[in-house]
């Protein structure tokens, strides 16, 4: 009878503790899971950008050429030439800027959109252009800009109203309101 009594004492036991609020309640061992293989961070694709800037100590003294590189780190854009026209829009950095570096945008904000074929980018701006009589304006920089890709051998600029002076065919062109 004492073999019976035992085991049946332990088991109130372990029952009693199971159910009393305030006890810890045994829990079940852990069930192993598939072992984690740590994932890899890729970093994004990046591209190295050269962008050219207007710099006005030379232009203002008139020492050519106006322009001067820098290079942009940026993630990878599907179109560089549309990536080098971004960073032009965006402008100098403040560190650029006291290389005396800016961007001369004659009234324009941006550009809407840009097409490259058959050799012939067609660069479509946004904002108001106005020369004010100068003969160095945006046109001047996105020259520079897209002048670098062997794929583009003419470069039209349109203004805000899709107008360029010399709309067909294979050569540059301007709008009127960029003309001095």
């Amino acid at each position: 009878m004492s073999r019976i009594i035992f085991p049946m004492f332990v088991l109130f036991m372990v029952v009693l503790a199971c159910a009393v609020p305030g006890l810890p309640t045994p829990t079940s061992p852990a069930v192993p899971t598939e072992p984690t293989v740590p994932t890899e961070t890729v970093p994004p694709a990046t591209v190295t950008l050269t962008v050219y800037f207007t710099d006005l100590p030379r232009y203002q003294v008139g020492t050519e050429p106006y322009e001067a590189a820098v290079t942009r780190v940026v993630p990878a854009p599907a179109s560089l030439p549309e990536a080098i026209l971004t960073q032009l829009f965006l402008g100098p950095t403040n560190a650029e800027k006291a290389q005396g570096l800016d961007v001369i945008l004659s009234g324009t904000t941006g550009f809407n959109n840009l097409t490259i074929e058959n050799g012939i980018a067609r660069v479509y701006l946004s904002g108001t252009c106005a020369s004010n009589g100068a003969t160095y304006t945006i046109a001047n920089l996105i020259y520079a800009n897209l002048a670098q890709f062997p794929e583009i051998q003419w470069i039209k600029i349109y203004d805000q109203n899709n107008e360029t002076e010399t709309p067909d065919g294979p050569s540059g062109s301007i709008p009127f309101c960029l003309e001095p």
